[in-house]
């Protein structure tokens, strides 16, 4: 007689792990309690470990990247131009991500001058891109300068950006129109819950607390 505990460990499907290594969580959501059953888990786990081992060592550790050569500046080069033909990048993001794959720090130097010569990084036009971005999220002043820092754009030039949008009066437009949305949004509340919720959406989107408090008593008063 054929002895099913075994028949199942045999014919258990291959566990396909996902790109971070986790079993299919259609499998780990089995509950059988064989003998065989426990033995072909036994045995999928260890060939999950088996194919974890192998890809730690083709591509080192998690979180972690292996170049053939960190002081390639043609293989820095050419990752970086991949890098910008999925998405325009500020200086500070690019050297980031450069150094994140493992090239050394003067490669990286060396590769984002040389971009920023021939124009295809422009920490300039990144920051005011960045700004037009942050205004259509309706952000004000401080969200959209946290914004173009945590992009990697360099201090001066985010401050240069935002005080310009500023001066032509983006900002304050964009909380006008913040507060008409809650307006409409809140219409029959309570004044003062009116008054509050905008104030909550202006603080978490960067406004500045006097345009908030001006705008609010026009608005709401």
């Amino acid at each position: 007689m054929i002895d099913a505990g075994a028949f199942l460990a045999a014919h258990a499907p291959a566990v396909m792990p996902d790109s971070f290594g986790r079993q299919d969580p259609v499998e780990s959501s089995e509950s059988g309690m064989t003998a065989g059953g426990r033995r072909g888990r036994r045995l999928r786990r260890s060939e999950q470990h088996g194919r974890s081992d192998t890809a730690r060592s083709r591509f080192g550790a998690a979180g972690s990247h292996q170049v053939d050569d960190p002081h390639d500046v043609d293989a820095c080069r050419e990752a970086a131009l991949c890098l910008l033909d999925a998405a325009p990048r500020s200086s500070g993001a690019m050297r980031e991500r450069l150094a994140g794959k493992g090239y050394a720090s003067d490669t990286v130097e060396a590769v984002v001058e040389r971009l920023e010569q021939v124009h295809l990084i422009d920490d300039e036009a990144y920051a005011e891109s960045m700004v037009r971005y942050c205004v259509a999220r309706l952000m004000g002043a401080r969200g959209a300068m946290a914004e173009l820092s945590r992009k990697g754009v360099p201090r001066p030039i985010a401050a240069r950006a935002v005080d310009e949008a500023r001066e032509r009066g983006v900002f304050e437009d964009a909380a006008w129109e913040l507060a008409r949305r809650y307006a409409a949004k809140t219409e029959g509340l309570d004044l003062d819950k009116r008054r509050q919720r905008f104030w909550s959406a202006g603080g978490r989107k960067g406004h500045d607390p006097q345009d908030l408090s001006r705008i609010a008593y026009e608005l709401f008063h």
